[in-house]
């Protein structure tokens, strides 16, 4: 009698762990994403064009994802070691790489090994145009009488850019166009080279429509826009191809996520980031920044990613940069 009782004993708290074990798992395996903070890094300094946009659109990121999204500058190497760091997160949709065009042109550049292959693409969010900046005290006040003036002194006018980067490619490509020949010099993203350029410490830069206070305040000249016709926002300001060369370039911003990501966090990812899209006060808030909304759901990123790459390719190859096949 008694071995019995035991018995059942034994038996119903064997159930009873089974049970809550069980549970525990089912539990966890059913809570819903996210569950805790997102981070996702930038990997240019803080206070540039990407750190300013990127900081907005995770403000608006983290409503409609229920937690919030810890932005992390992680700097260097062009890029590359925000990228590294991204690449090597766990792949479980709580690290996000805010990335741009910029990743093709520092893979075929050979300054790293990091791809967007590397990455599960999540959305496209904006595109931003580029302009030739001028420090204030330059005598040039259009193209022309910059390219001129640089045919005249073969690499001697400085030109700031991120090596690599979509910064250098623009140049290049106004280089390539023209003939001009810059020296170019080095920074780690939008805000140190902002500061040389202002400074008189660089007669050149690629800058972007953020910076419209400095032109304002006669610290700064535009010399002309990147895009097919005249920015709203800078009417007076001519266009590369009025100006006769044919360059139309700026950055496409957007989000990846480690490989392997589980697909159910993907998904709410990509829905969140269209959510944000549609927000008039987002839109409202990158006009201010001179950029424009241009979502694009996971499979349109990833065909825009894979264009966009063997684009940066042939332009690297074209502008004599290539340095990775």
């Amino acid at each position: 009698m008694k071995s019995t009782k035991l018995f059942a004993l034994v038996w119903t708290l064997s159930l009873a762990t089974v049970f809550f074990f069980t549970h525990s798992i089912t539990s966890d395996a059913a809570s819903p994403y996210p569950d805790r903070p997102v981070k996702m890094i930038i990997p240019w300094a803080a206070g540039g064009d990407t750190d300013v946009v990127k900081r907005i659109f995770a403000n608006h990121l983290q409503k409609h994802l229920g937690q919030p999204v810890v932005v992390a500058n992680v700097t260097g190497a062009s890029g590359t070691v925000g990228a590294r760091e991204a690449k090597a997160a766990p792949p479980d949709g709580y690290t996000l790489y805010s990335v741009h065009d910029y990743l093709h042109g520092t893979y075929y550049t050979g300054i790293t090994d990091v791809n967007y292959w590397d990455f599960e693409p999540v959305c496209r969010i904006v595109f931003t145009p580029n302009l030739v900046g001028a420090n204030a005290k330059t005598k040039w006040n259009s193209m022309g009488d910059l390219i001129s003036d640089a045919k005249k002194r073969p690499d001697q006018i400085t030109f700031g850019v991120t090596l690599g980067s979509t910064t250098h490619f623009f140049a290049a490509f106004i280089a390539k166009e023209t003939g001009a020949q810059w020296r170019y010099v080095s920074y780690e993203g939008t805000a140190p080279r902002m500061t040389a350029l202002l400074g008189g410490h660089l007669d050149l830069g690629r800058v972007d429509l953020t910076q419209m206070d400095k032109v304002n305040a006669g610290q700064l000249k535009l010399l002309g826009i990147a895009t097919d016709e005249r920015h709203p926002l800078v009417p007076n300001v001519p266009t590369l191809k009025e100006q006769g060369i044919n360059v139309v370039y700026g950055e496409n911003r957007g989000v990846l996520a480690p490989k392997g990501t589980p697909e159910t966090a993907l998904a709410k990812l990509e829905e969140a980031c269209g959510k944000v899209a549609k927000e008039a006060s987002f839109v409202e808030e990158m006009r201010k920044q001179g950029t424009d909304v241009t979502f694009l759901g996971r499979k349109a990123y990833a065909e825009f990613l894979k264009k966009d790459d063997t684009l940066t390719k042939e332009a690297a190859a074209a502008v004599g940069i290539l340095k990775r096949k």
